[in-house]
Formats: structure tokens, C-alpha cells, sequence
């Protein structure tokens, strides 16, 4: 699989005539792997079905870290651990 489309999702877009489990679906995205075969199982209208996918690039319907939403990062506020001691011998000060 090529790299770009490794997180490709698709998701149900259900017409007007559309049953009950396309359209629980609607705002859900799959991997393409992972999606539903259309028609759905237990559609009750499968011969007149005009369900599709709809095609994204990504799994993530939006950004989600503060940076691509444009906003800037907090500050950490907690104790910063870092300064003590590390847990390997090589970490011990020389004596």
C-alpha cells in the first residue's frame, strides 16, 4: 500500500431513501479497509440502494492538535521530573 494512502477513509453518504443503517453511518469514517460493503447488511431496500462512499485522505475528520487549529500550545504547568536522577547505572554520578 502506498504510504500516501495509508490512512484513506471513506464514509456512507445515504440518499433521502436511504435505511436506518446508512444513516447511522452518515457521520462515521472508515479505513478503506475497514469500511462496510455497500449495500449494507440488512438494508431493506438494496435494489433501489443509492448509498456510496465518500472519499478522505485521512481517518480524522479535522485537526486536532492546538497548532492546526491555529491556536498557540500551552504551557506545561506541572513539576518538571526531569531533574532527577536517572534510573541506570550509567545515570549514577561518578564517585
Amino acid at each position: 500500500m502506498d504510504k500516501s494512502q495509508r490512512w484513506h477513509a471513506v464514509s456512507v453518504v445515504a440518499d433521502g431513501n436511504a435505511c436506518e443503517e446508512a444513516r447511522a453511518l452518515q457521520n462515521v469514517r472508515f479505513l478503506s479497509m475497514e469500511a462496510p460493503r455497500l449495500p449494507l447488511h440488512g438494508c431493506l431496500n438494496c435494489a433501489q440502494c443509492h448509498c456510496r462512499y465518500r472519499h478522505h485522505a485521512d481517518r480524522r475528520a479535522g485537526p486536532r492538535r492546538a497548532v492546526e487549529n491555529f491556536r498557540p500550545p500551552r504551557a506545561w504547568r506541572g513539576q518538571d521530573k526531569r531533574i532527577t536522577r536517572g534510573r541506570r547505572d550509567s545515570d549514577l554520578p561518578a564517585r
